[in-house]
């Protein structure tokens, strides 16, 4: 019996290390000898560089940074060494939890703290990166992070601009020159599963905006300040990105890393599936296990357990998912190459008891155990 086992991470509740580790122990009690493959996974969100060290043996690193308030944080990312593949989760610098809930405000945050975690790699050899942008505080259209890596953005007084949204709204010149000369030499792949523009009614101020602490009146502002900002970005760049395909994600961050870093926006889970070499793996797999905290209908559409079942059924593999709840319309998933879902839950609990670290634990190798037992029984020859 050969498994390959890529399970996100059950958020609040278990890493995908953790969750994957449960699951193998309890395939153990019925196959002894299975050969069993972990690989950790994550979507391009939280957990995504230590997924990828773990997948890959890359490097972790840490660097102090600014964080989305401007206060000193301790960032991790890692470091692909035979590539010099930097690994980094903005979440990690600039995300929403590092923000108590009664100090969010899209006005004043700002991703200088990605910027700088850039240069600390840059620094360090690197000139490739693979970012993953979800989870931000943020509402700045990178206007922070490319002033960390050395653009110039200066009101009419030839002033560097306030950090935060509000910042922008004092932007008069964009100056390229000051960049620093080593992002020409670097390539961008950034995780982006959102397709938003910058501006307007599905833009990132409007979409996002509110759960970051904007009210209605922030979100017109702040749209306003990100149209001005394209603008100045077209006149300075000869182009306007604003309307690409997730320009608005992460705030906007999405804009500035294709329309001054020339990044590629690609699906997270396909990043981080090609990064850990997932496809290698489920080749001479007899099963593959994947899963999430919930799968529902949105699961089919580039989730963590629809991107590994795209890869195992170009290979023909059977793939079963186990979760923490199962919606009525997760069936969807079963036309996306999902062959079974189970939730692991086995009583009537609180949500509180279910995510309770011990519990899934116990959950997920339980049911690891009764489906790998019924695979036994009705295919002998595994």
């Amino acid at each position: 019996m050969k498994v390959v086992i890529a399970i996100d991470s059950f958020k609040g509740s278990l890493t995908s290390l953790e969750a994957s580790s449960a699951v193998a122990s309890g395939i153990k009690r019925v196959y002894e000898n299975a050969e069993i493959t972990t690989l950790p996974l994550a979507d391009g969100g939280e957990g995504t560089a230590r997924a990828i060290a773990h997948g890959t043996g890359a490097l972790l690193c840490s660097a102090r940074v600014h964080g989305p308030l401007e206060e000193s944080v301790c960032a991790e990312y890692a470091i692909i060494q035979d590539t010099k593949t930097a690994v980094i989760e903005m979440a990690s610098a600039a995300g929403i939890t590092l923000v108590p809930t009664e100090k969010r405000n899209p006005l004043f945050t700002t991703t200088y703290g990605v910027g700088e975690l850039i240069k600390h790699a840059i620094e360090k050899g690197c000139r490739s990166f693979i970012v993953g942008i979800g989870g931000s505080a943020t509402n700045d259209g990178g206007a922070g992070m490319l002033q960390a890596l050395g653009f110039g953005l200066y009101d009419k007084h030839g002033n560097d601009i306030p950090l935060g949204g509000k910042g922008l709204e004092h932007l008069a010149k964009i100056d390229t020159s000051t960049a620093l000369k080593e992002l020409s030499e670097c390539t961008f792949r950034v995780a982006c599963d959102v397709k938003n523009p910058l501006c307007g009614e599905n833009g990132a101020s409007a979409i996002f905006g509110p759960q970051k602490g904007a009210t209605p009146e922030m979100v017109k502002s702040l749209d306003f300040y990100l149209s001005h900002f394209a603008e100045l970005t077209r006149e300075a760049l000869g182009k306007d990105l604003s309307m690409a395909e997730g320009a608005g994600a992460s705030g906007g961050l999405g804009f500035a890393f294709v329309s001054y870093l020339s990044a590629s926006l690609q699906s997270g889970i396909d990043i981080v599936t090609d990064a850990i070499g997932l496809e290698e793996c489920v080749k001479n797999a007899d099963i593959v296990i994947t899963g999430e905290g919930r799968c529902d209908a949105q699961t089919a559409m580039g989730k963590a357990p629809s991107g590994v079942a795209k890869i195992a059924k170009k290979h023909n593999k059977t793939v079963i998912v186990l979760a923490g709840s199962v919606s009525a319309d997760a069936r969807e998933c079963n036309a996306h190459g999902i062959d079974a879902i189970f939730p692991i839950v086995k009583a009537p609990c609180s949500l509180e008891h279910a995510m309770n670290a011990d519990t899934a634990i116990s959950n997920l190798s339980d049911t690891a155990e009764q489906i790998f037992r019924l695979i036994r029984a009705t295919n002998k020859e595994l």
